[in-house]
Parts: structure tokens; sequence; C-alpha cells
């Protein structure tokens, strides 16, 4: 398994933040690559599952998540239970200072991290419409880079939405995978 962690300092309490992140079909709105959140069957809450169609280069291919577990304003927890092997979270910690940095408006601080571990390799090939000469394994290597910085595009997309505007979002990003542990 491959596991990334985007995170970053953002100046509303946990409280705010968990409601902005818990609605997922707008997430849609950040991304490059996810083209839209098709279906959704839920509430929001724990058990809710949406199909989530993603786009990328030539390819075009569709994931059904599922929220395993809310724990209000602190954690998401979500899987992927179809065509990925794939689970992660949304972690929210309240911030107990603001930092030295914090904008002169600031009241309150969360520290947000997006967190996925996936196996890129787990791919249901049969639901991929591959070029002609293109294997499932030159898709997983060029991927996995953009993987990344649609994290962190979708964090950074997420902090000027949830504060109502674009500033300069410092992100720490901690990428480990399978080869790394051997």
């Amino acid at each position: 398994m491959d596991e990334l962690v985007v995170s970053t300092v953002v100046y509303l309490p946990p409280e705010e933040t968990y409601e902005f992140l818990v609605d997922f079909p707008r997430y849609a709105d950040y991304s490059k690559h996810l083209r839209n959140v098709a279906r959704r069957r839920g509430d929001g809450g724990a058990g809710t599952r949406y199909a989530m169609r993603f786009a990328w280069w030539k390819l075009t291919y569709t994931v059904e998540s599922e929220v395993t577990e809310v724990e209000p304003p602190e954690r998401i927890e979500w899987r992927i239970v179809k065509n990925l092997d794939a689970s992660g979270r949304w972690r929210i910690e309240a911030l107990d200072e603001l930092p030295e940095d914090a904008p002169d408006d600031a009241e309150a601080a969360s520290r947000v991290s997006f967190e996925v571990a996936y196996d890129p390799s787990s791919a249901n090939e049969g639901g991929i419409d591959l070029p002609r000469f293109v294997s499932l394994g030159w898709v997983v290597e060029k991927i996995k880079p953009a993987i990344t910085s649609e994290a962190e595009r979708l964090v950074e997309r997420v902090v000027a939405d949830l504060e109502g505007s674009a500033r300069p979002v410092e992100l720490t990003v901690e990428r480990r995978s399978k080869s790394d542990a051997g």
C-alpha cells in the first residue's frame, strides 16, 4: 500500500471545518480529475456511498466509496468499496494557539489532514478502457505523481473555500510506499 498525507492549517474552529468537509459531493469543484459524484446513497454519515467518476489522460474510471465512520468534529473515515483498494480519512485537530503567521482577524485555527492509503495496482483493469499498447503497469507509474498533486490541489482549494478567499497555503506532504518499508 502507498500512503499519502497532506495537511495544513485552516483558520476556523474544527466544528465549521468538519461540517464543510462532510459535504463530499462538492469535492468535484476542487479536483482536476474528479469529474463528478454521480450518485449518493445516504445522508453523508457512516454508510453513505458515493459513485465518483475520475478522468486522467485518456482514461475515465468510476469508483464507489463509502463513509465508514464519522466522529464530529474530528474525523471522517472512508474506503473505496468497488474497483480499487483504497481508504482514507479527513482529520481535524484544534490548535491551542494561533500560529505566528495567522491573519490578524483569525480567532481559531485547526490542523486539517487528508490521508489516503491505496494500492494503485489493485485497479480493476476490466473497468478501464486502456488505449492499445498501453499497460496498466505503465498507467500506475504515471498516475502516482498525479495523485499527490491532486491531493495538494484539493486541500488548497478546500482551504480557500472554507476561509472565503485564496491565500498561500503551506502544505505538509508525507509519502510512504510499500518499497519504503523494506
